[in-house]
């Protein structure tokens, strides 16, 4: 193909640097830098979106159904579904409220869960983050049991094997209406979790979830079912699963993500606008290469006519500036990818990046690389850099070929 080695000659032909070259060097250096840039910006933002989802994930199921109605009838239905559904590693029934606990003159309102005490599945992704005392819901001597966080707890001022009280908002509400005096349940402390998520550690203790109902009087009731999938990535598709084959209102089904939307598309419009701003660098680069390509029109214009004498057809003088531009993006996006590759690598290998762990949950800067990132920014310079050179090489068909060997 003598068009690709015609582009190939105008670029690195040169016997000495002139104003054209300049600008072809400037403009694969921008296109590198600018491919690397968003290589190594989206890698950082896929670390931050793989840390957050870790977290929230690791305590939070991947898809919850939460109860509309007293009704039992369609979750007994919903559990036998569940038992014979292979995508399902395992569920567990729940008891959420508000509740307050109090001990001596310190009080605090938060949620309390009620999970299965027998259920490994259920109980895991709490057991794991007890840190001081035991997992433990059993009922011993008579007294029930509760799991708190470590700030909830340094605010109750209690240690393991302390005692609470417990009461919930409709014990509170029935207080007024009636003039009575509250029920409260003892609790005693059996373990105290700790998590980096400080939303849910100010939010949530634990109880059995017999202990659960009883204080929220909600008798064999539930609140709702847990699910953990055996693929994450399976959660929007069983939830629809879930809805065709029970298209009541008694309940509503949220996924993973549903749970903690509003952050995702804070997350994603994050992205998107990196991903736009990063992309004006390799626009700029495009425009330079639509620069030194109009010029190198201009300047080979005695070239253009001699190959035209020769029989080269308008196509083949197109393809040639066409190539001379491509050959700039394609070099430049290779570069920039390796480049980008090889910071995500050391960041990830050596921790060129530190962060300090006294102030942060992590201690280096979270490199997640995704192959389809790779994919849409090579996509995104090479279409830039073929618009860019679109022009100059419709330029160079309009010249004439007796005005451009006229002094030959």
């Amino acid at each position: 193909m003598f068009e690709y080695f015609i582009a190939k000659r105008y670029l690195r032909s040169k016997n000495k640097l002139n104003f054209i070259t300049i600008i072809s060097i400037l403009s694969t250096i921008g296109v590198t830098i600018g491919v690397a840039a968003l290589i190594i910006v989206l890698s950082v933002l896929n670390g931050f979106g793989g840390l957050v989802t870790s977290m929230l994930v690791n305590f939070d199921p991947h898809i919850r159904i939460v109860s509309t109605s007293n009704k039992l009838t369609e979750f007994n239905k919903l559990e036998k579904f569940l038992n014979n559904s292979h995508e399902v590693q395992s569920f567990s029934k729940y008891a959420e409220g508000k509740t307050i606990l109090m001990k001596d003159k310190a009080i605090e309102i938060l949620n309390l869960k009620g999970i299965p005490a027998n259920s490994k599945e259920s109980t895991k992704r709490i057991s794991d983050k007890v840190t001081f005392g035991q997992f433990d819901l059993a009922k011993t001597n008579g007294y029930d049991k509760i799991i708190l966080s470590l700030p909830i707890a340094l605010r109750l001022s209690c240690k393991i094997g302390d005692t609470l009280f417990a009461t919930s908002a409709i014990q509170i509400k029935k207080t007024v209406t009636r003039m009575s005096i509250p029920k409260t349940k003892p609790l005693i402390v059996s373990g105290v979790y700790e998590i980096s998520n400080k939303e849910y550690a100010l939010h949530y203790s634990f109880a059995s979830l017999k202990t659960a109902q009883q204080i929220f009087n909600m008798g064999q009731r539930v609140s709702g079912i847990e699910i953990i999938l055996k693929n994450i990535d399976d959660a929007d598709s069983f939830k629809q699963k879930i809805i065709s084959q029970f298209p009541s209102s008694e309940f509503r089904i949220y996924t993973w993500y549903d749970l903690h939307k509003d952050l995702y598309t804070v997350m994603l419009i994050e992205r998107w606008a990196a991903y736009i701003l990063l992309s004006l660098i390799i626009a700029v680069a495009a425009f330079n290469i639509l620069s030194s390509l109009t010029m190198s029109v201009l300047v080979k214009k005695k070239d253009i006519g001699i190959l035209r004498s020769m029989g080269a057809t308008k196509l083949s003088i197109k393809k040639i500036f066409m190539f001379e531009g491509l050959l700039v993006g394609f070099v430049g996006t290779i570069a920039g990818i390796i480049l980008g590759l090889i910071v995500c690598f050391l960041q990830i290998q050596y921790n060129i990046y530190p962060l300090d762990a006294s102030k942060f949950i992590i201690d280096s800067l979270p490199v997640q690389i995704k192959l389809s990132d790779i994919i849409a920014v090579s996509l995104m310079s090479f279409f830039l850099t073929f618009w860019a050179s679109k022009y100059p090489a419709n330029k160079a068909l309009k010249i004439n070929l007796i005005d451009a060997i006229k002094w030959e």
